[in-house]
C-alpha cells in the first residue's frame, strides 16, 4: 500500500527523511533490523503538511516576518510563532487527507490507543537531534482525536522553542517540513533511554540506561530520578537505584495522569540486571547499524522490549580515525595554539600540511598522537614535565589516564626521549646576535616565497605550494631556531625556581621580563598605540573612525583634514601586521588585512583611554622596573652563604631570558607571514573560479581540502553538496567544546587543579604573570566588541597573539586556555599584567561587568560582586 499522504512504517526507511520526516524515516529502518521490536503504525506525510499549509496564503507573509528576525528577539519570535500555530490548528483538513487517514487507523485497529507524535525533515540528524523541538501525544483514542493530534503536531513545528532552535543552527524555516507518526500505543511497565556512549564521559564503550516504572514521560519529563547504570563490555560496571514515587500511566478513556508508586515498590529496580545487559545489546545492534553512538527511547511490555525511538548523540565530541584497533591518546593542537574553535577543511588540511608532526582531525579540531610516547618510560615522565609547565590540566588528565591499569601498554621499544630542562638550549651561545641571524633568514624567506608565487597559477599554483610547505617546515624546524626558544623558556624557568628556593620570591621572571627587546607581538600592540598617536590630533578623522561599518573605510580618509596621515598609519600598521586575526591558525579567517574595520575600536580605545607617547613611556617604564629588579635581586643573592655564584648565574639567567624570550614569538609570526602569502593565492585562484562559473562564491574553496582544491581547479569541477555538507557539519563542530585530551575510546578529560590553598568560591587556574588587580570584568568572546574603560580587567577564552593590541587597554587578563608560555602569559608578563589563565568556564562563570579580583601569582580570581559572588564552584 502506497499513498500520497500516509505511509506504513514498514514502507519506510532512512532514504525517506524528505517524505517521512527524521523520526518516521528511523523508526521504519528500525523496523526492519532483524529482531528489533517497534510498534506498528502509519506516517502522514510532508506532502499532507504540505497541502494544508499551501491551503493558508497567510502563511508566507508569517514566514516572511519570521525570517528576519533572530533568537535574541524573543518577544517578536514568541508572537510571530503563536499567530502561525493558530493558523495551522484552525485550517480544516481537506477530505482526501481525511480519507487517507482514516483508512490507515481502521487498517491499524480504530479502537485503539495511538501515540502521535511530529517527525520534522530536519530532525534526528548526525549533526543536529532536534530533540523536544516537536510535540508528542500520547494515548489518543478515536478518529477524529488523532486528526486532531496531527494539526497540533503541525502546528508545534512553530513553538518558540523550535523557531529558536532552527535559527541558532542556520536552519530555514521554510527548509523544515513536518510528517506525523501515528504508532500503536504501548503500555509498559517500565521505559526509559539508553545511550549507546556515556553522554558524561563521551566513552564509545561505556552505554548508560536510565529506566523508571511506567510510560517514559515520567523520565524525560523530569518527574522521577530514574534508576541509572553504566554496562561495559556487557557487564554492569555501576548501578544507581532510585527512589521512584511517581509514574505517568495511560488512563482508559485516553490521555494520561501522574501515578503514586506503592511504598512497597518505590525502591526496587524498574529492571533486572539482565533486563539491563540486553537492553544494551540490542542498543550495540542498532548503532551497528546506523553507524554511530545512539540516543534510544525503549519501553518494556511484558518482558518484550520495544524501541520507539532512537536518534544520533549529536554532542559527544567526534574520534579521529584510526587504522588499527589500538588504544590512542590524542592531546588537543588547539589548547597549545590559543585557538580552539572549529576550523574549516581548508584551515584544517594546510595546518596539518605545514606541521612538524602528524596531525589528526576530529570535529573541526586537530589532535597529534601521543600515545607511544606516552607508552615510552624514557619519554614519558620528560613528557608530562613539559606538559604540566604549559598547562597543568593537560598534564592532570594525562596523569588521570595513565593510572588506569593497560590503557596505555609499556612499550618494549623505547620512542625518543623529550628534552628535559637544559637540554634543548645548552649549546646556544648567549648573543643577541643569534636572534637577529634568525630573523634576517626568515625574512628573507618570506621575500623569495613573495616573489616566487607571483608568477604561479592555475595548476602550477599546486605543483608550487608543495616545495613552499617543505620551506616552511625547515624554518619551524631550524634546530637554532629550537634552541633560541628553549633557551627563553628555561631560562624563566630556572629564574622562578631557584629564586623562589634562594629568596622566596615567587615568580621572579614576571619583573624581569617586563619590556623585554624583540617580542613582534608586543610590539604589535605598542605599535597600534602609535596609530592612535597619528590620528589623536584630527577631530574630523575620530568623527569619522566611529561611523565605521565597512571595510572601504580607508578610502574615505583622505577628504579630511588629516586624513592622508591617518589613512598611512593605520595603512603602514597593515603592512607590518595585517596577517594576523583572531584564530589565524586557521587560514580562512579574515586576516585584518582584509577586514581592516577590527582594527577600529581598539584605535578609538586608544585615543580616548592613552595620552600621547604611551607607547614608549610604557615600554621605558618596564625596561626600567626589569632593570631595578635584577639590581635588587642580585644585591639580596650577594648577601646570602656563596651568595657571588648565586648571582653570577642569576645575572648570565637573567641576560638570556632578556635576550631570547622575545624570539619565542617570532616563529608564529613567520608562519601566519607565509600563511598569509599562501592565503593571496588561493583566493585568487578561487576569483577566478567564480568567473568561469565553476564556484558560487569566493569562499566555497575554504569548505575543501587542499587536494581537493587542486583537483577542482585541475578540472573546474566542484561537487556543490559536498561542500553545503561542510558548511552544515562545520556549524556543528562550531557548538561542540574540544577536550584537552581525547581517547579512541571518545572519552574526554580535561583536567582539574587539585589544589586547596585557595579562598572558597575562588575560580582556580593558573598563575602566569604577578601581581593582583581589581577591576570591572570584561567578558569578550569578539575582539572588534571591545568597549573598554581604565581598569577594566579582560576575560575570554583565549588570546592568540592578534589579541595583544587589546592589552595595553586593560589592567589585567583572566582566560579559559593558556599555559605559562602561551602567547598571552608571554605578552602579560612583558606588559606587567595580572593574569590568570587556564580558568575552566570563565567566560560563563563570570558576568560581564562584575567587580573581580585577579591573583597573578597564586592563580586565582575572586568575583566580589553580584548574586553569584562566592559560589561558583
Amino acid at each position: 500500500m502506497s499513498d500520497r499522504y500516509v505511509r506504513d512504517l514498514d514502507e519506510v526507511d532512512e532514504t525517506q527523511v524528505a517524505v517521512v520526516g527524521g523520526k518516521g524515516a528511523r523508526l521504519g529502518a528500525l523496523a526492519r533490523l532483524d529482531g528489533i521490536r517497534v510498534p506498528p503504525g502509519f506516517c502522514v506525510t510532508t506532502d499532507a503538511y504540505r497541502r494544508v499549509v499551501a491551503e493558508a496564503p497567510a502563511m508566507a507573509d508569517h514566514l516572511d516576518h519570521l525570517s528576519r528576525l533572530t533568537s535574541e528577539d524573543r518577544t517578536a519570535v514568541r508572537d510571530r510563532s503563536a499567530a502561525i500555530r493558530r493558523l495551522i490548528e484552525g485550517i480544516v483538513l481537506p477530505d482526501d487527507l481525511v480519507t487517507a487517514i482514516d483508512e490507515a487507523l481502521r487498517r491499524h485497529g480504530v479502537d485503539a490507543a495511538y501515540a502521535v507524535r511530529s517527525s520534522a525533515t530536519a530532525e534526528d540528524l548526525a549533526t543536529a537531534s532536534f530533540a523536544g523541538q516537536q510535540d508528542t501525544y500520547l494515548n489518543v483514542r478515536g478518529t477524529a482525536a488523532v486528526r486532531a493530534q496531527i494539526s497540533r503536531c503541525w502546528a508545534s513545528l512553530f513553538t518558540e522553542r523550535a523557531v529558536t532552535y532552527r535559527q541558532r543552527n542556520g536552519i530555514d524555516h521554510r527548509s523544515v517540513h513536518l510528517a506525523v507518526v501515528v504508532q500503536t500505543m504501548v503500555f509498559p511497565q517500565a521505559a526509559g533511554v539508553l545511550f549507546t556512549a556515556d553522554p558524561v564521559t563521551s566513552n564509545r564503550k561505556v552505554a548508560s540506561v536510565e529506566a523508571s516504572f511506567g510510560l517514559g514521560e515520567a523520565l524525560v519529563s523530569g518527574l522521577v530520578n530514574p534508576d541509572a547504570y553504566r554496562v561495559r563490555d556487557d557487564a554492569i560496571v555501576d548501578r544507581s537505584i532510585a527512589t521512584k514515587r511517581v509514574t505517568v500511566d495511560a488512563l482508559p478513556g485516553g490521555g494520561t495522569a501522574r501515578q503514586a508508586v506503592r511504598a512497597d515498590r518505590q525502591e526496587q529496580p524498574a529492571l533486572t540486571d539482565d533486563q539491563v545487559l540486553h537492553l544494551v545489546r540490542v542498543g550495540r545492534r542498532i548503532e551497528a547499524a546506523f553507524g554511530c553512538p545512539q540516543d534510544i527511547e525503549w519501553c518494556l511490555v511484558d518482558d518484550d522490549l520495544q524501541i520507539v525511538q532512537s536518534r544520533p548523540i549529536t554532542t559527544l565530541f567526534p574520534v579521529p580515525a584510526a587504522a588499527d584497533e589500538e588504544n590512542h591518546v590524542y592531546l588537543s593542537v588547539g589548547h597549545q595554539q590559543m585557538m580552539t574553535d572549529a576550523m574549516k577543511p581548508l584551515g584544517l588540511s594546510m595546518w596539518q600540511l605545514t606541521a612538524m608532526a602528524p596531525m589528526h582531525e576530529a570535529g573541526g579540531r586537530l589532535f597529534v598522537d601521543a600515545t607511544r610516547i606516552l607508552a615510552s618510560p624514557a619519554s614519558r615522565a620528560g613528557f608530562l614535565e613539559m606538559a604540566g609547565r604549559t598547562d597543568p590540566l593537560t598534564r592532570d588528565a594525562l596523569e588521570t589516564l595513565l593510572a588506569r591499569p593497560d590503557f596505555v601498554p609499556t612499550l618494549t621499544q623505547d620512542a625518543p626521549a623529550v628534552p628535559r630542562l637544559g637540554g634543548a638550549s645548552s649549546t646556544i651561545e648567549n648573543d643577541p646576535a643569534v636572534v637577529t641571524g634568525l630573523i634576517e633568514r626568515s625574512r628573507a624567506s618570506l621575500a623569495t616565497l613573495r616573489h616566487d608565487i607571483a608568477t604561479v597559477t592555475g595548476p602550477a599554483l599546486f605543483d608550487f605550494l608543495p616545495t613552499a610547505f617543505e620551506e616552511h617546515k625547515r624554518l619551524l624546524a631550524d634546530p637554532v631556531s629550537m634552541q633560541a626558544i628553549m633557551a627563553g623558556m628555561e631560562a624563566t624557568w630556572w629564574l622562578n625556581e631557584r629564586l623562589a628556593d634562594w629568596l622566596g620570591e615567587k615568580n621572579a621572571a614576571d619583573t624581569l621580563t617586563l619590556s623585554a627587546p624583540g617580542n613582534v607581538t608586543s610590539e604589535m600592540g605598542l605599535a597600534l598605540l602609535d596609530v592612535a598617536d597619528a590620528i589623536r590630533p584630527y577631530p574630523e578623522v575620530v568623527a569619522f573612525l566611529r561611523k565605521v561599518d565597512d571595510d572601504g573605510f580607508l578610502d574615505g580618509l583622505p577628504g579630511l583634514p588629516g586624513g592622508v596621515a591617518a589613512r598611512d598609519a593605520i595603512r603602514d600598521y597593515l603592512d607590518r601586521y595585517g596577517m594576523r586575526c583572531v584564530g589565524e591558525i586557521d587560514i580562512t579567517r579574515p586576516r585584518w588585512a582584509e577586514r581592516p574595520s577590527t582594527l577600529v575600536p581598539l584605535i578609538l580605545d586608544n585615543i580616548r583611554l592613552h595620552e600621547a607617547g604611551a607607547a614608549r613611556r610604557r615600554f621605558a617604564q618596564g625596561r626600567a622596573e626589569a632593570e631595578r629588579k635584577r639590581a635588587e635581586l642580585l644585591e639580596r643573592l650577594r648577601a646570602l652563604p656563596d651568595g657571588e655564584r648565586k648571582a653570577d648565574e642569576t645575572a648570565r639567567m637573567i641576560d638570556r631570558v632578556r635576550t631570547f624570550i622575545g624570539y619565542r614569538e617570532y616563529p608564529k609570526y613567520a608562519i601566519i607571514s607565509r600563511y598569509f602569502v599562501y592565503k593571496q593565492a588561493l583566493v585568487r585562484e578561487a576569483e577566478r573560479l567564480v568567473q568561469a562559473g565553476v564556484l558560487r562564491e569566493r569562499d566555497d574553496i575554504f569548505y575543501l581540502t587542499f587536494a581537493e582544491l587542486h583537483d577542482v581547479v585541475r578540472t573546474h569541477v566542484v561537487d556543490d553538496r559536498l561542500v553545503q555538507r561542510r558548511r552544515a557539519a562545520y556549524r556543528a563542530h562550531q557548538q561542540l567544546t574540544p577536550p584537552r585530551v581525547l581517547t579512541s575510546e571518545g572519552e574526554c578529560l580535561s583536567g582539574a587543579y587539585r589544589r586547596d590553598d585557595v579562598p572558597a568560591g575562588a575560580l582556580v587556574g593558573l598563575g602566569v604573570s604577578g601581581g593582583v588587580v581589581e577591576g570591572r570584568a570584561r567578558v569578550l568572546l569578539d575582539l572588534a566588541e571591545a568597549d573598554l574603560e581604565p581598569g577594566d580587567i579582560l576575560v575570554t577564552a583565549y588570546t592568540d597573539p592578534s589579541w595583544s593590541p587589546l592589552f595595553v587597554a586593560v589592567a589585567g587578563l583572566v582566560t579559559e586556555v593558556g599555559g605559562l608560555m602561551t602567547h598571552g602569559a608571554v605578552i602579560a608578563r612583558e606588559y606587567g599584567l595580572p593574569a590568570v589563565v587556564g580558568v575552566p568556564d570563565a567566560t560563563r562563570l563570570i558576568r560581564d561587568g562584575q567587580r573581580i579580583r585577579v591573583h597573578g601569582v597564586d592563580g586565582y580570581v575572586e568575583i566580589l560582586d553580584g548574586p553569584d559572588a562566592g559560589a561558583q564552584l
